[in-house]
């Protein structure tokens, strides 16, 4: 599994669920009493053997095991729950959409570290989060898009390209969460956090006047530093979500159990959350500079 990502999908839950069980070895054909394997099995019939054989083998569905259509699913729900709470945000008086903003930012967060810590994913709680995202993303998006019409479907746009684009490169093998790789994702992530925390406490104070703080009020060859950062935020952005297939695709190879479809649904949907913020500022400032 790729280690160092999504800490979703990093957390000992998931992780735990995706290591295959032991599977007993008992020598020349013996059972664990020393006895030979066929003693401890009832006798059957021509008849029952062949109509056993005949049976196809049990898939993953049969097994309750977790599969990619499982995963696809519980994400489109995710995703279609996010959508319509940001309809929600889009269509209410400016007021209560600044308000239902700030609840989707603050109860999103919250229920973003309970879903992380969860033993047993909760679909219900999933779920909400993904309502709760979506207030978020309604308000900013309204919020930009009165200031610079179009940034919003732009966003969209661009979020669905990379991540179709990720999807394509990763399932061609071209793309892969090397140790290399994500050494460099685990180094720059934590580079992007120190800043983005150091601009956020310098727009609150005040320090900075621009409404992006140092992303765009600091110039680098004419260039606003926004626009670096930017475009680094969303490759990283994108590397996650290479980790988050990997680690999918191993879940669903070692056999982990159904129920953890909706743990990767959520952190599938916590990365493209991010993904598309940081497009929609990476835009914002991108026309607040024209």
């Amino acid at each position: 599994m790729a280690l160092g990502g999504n800490p979703i999908f990093n957390g000992k839950n998931f992780r735990g669920a995706t290591q295959a069980p032991p599977v007993p070895s008992y020598s020349h054909g013996q059972n664990q009493y020393g006895q030979p394997a066929w003693a401890a099995q009832p006798q059957m019939t021509s008849d029952q053997l062949q109509q056993m054989y005949n049976q196809p083998a049990a898939g993953p569905v049969e097994t309750g095991r977790m599969t990619f259509d499982d995963v696809i699913v519980k994400t489109a729900a995710c995703l279609a729950v996010l959508l319509l709470g940001a309809a929600v945000t889009l269509f209410v008086a400016p007021g209560t959409a600044s308000l239902l903003m700030i609840v989707g930012a603050l109860g999103g967060f919250a229920l973003a570290m309970v879903n992380s810590f969860k033993k047993q994913p909760s679909p219900a709680l999933i779920l909400t989060y993904a309502g709760l995202e979506g207030l978020f993303l309604g308000g900013l998006t309204r919020l930009l898009d009165g200031m610079f019409p179009g940034v919003g479907l732009q966003a969209v746009i661009g979020t669905l390209a990379v991540f179709g684009v990720t999807l394509a490169l990763f399932k061609s093998g071209k793309v892969r969460a090397t140790p290399k790789a994500i050494r460099f994702f685990m180094i720059a992530t934590l580079g992007y956090l120190v800043f983005a925390v150091i601009n956020m406490v310098l727009v609150w104070t005040g320090a900075v006047q621009s409404p992006f703080g140092l992303s765009s009020s600091v110039h680098i060859f004419g260039i606003p530093l926004g626009v670096f950062i930017g475009i680094l935020a969303i490759g990283l952005a994108a590397f996650s979500l290479v980790m988050d297939f990997t680690s999918i695709e191993q879940g669903v190879r070692q056999g982990a159990p159904e129920r953890y479809s909706w743990t990767a649904a959520f952190g599938l949907t916590v990365t493209l959350v991010w993904l598309y913020v940081e497009i929609i500022r990476l835009l914002a400032i991108l026309r607040g500079d024209d």
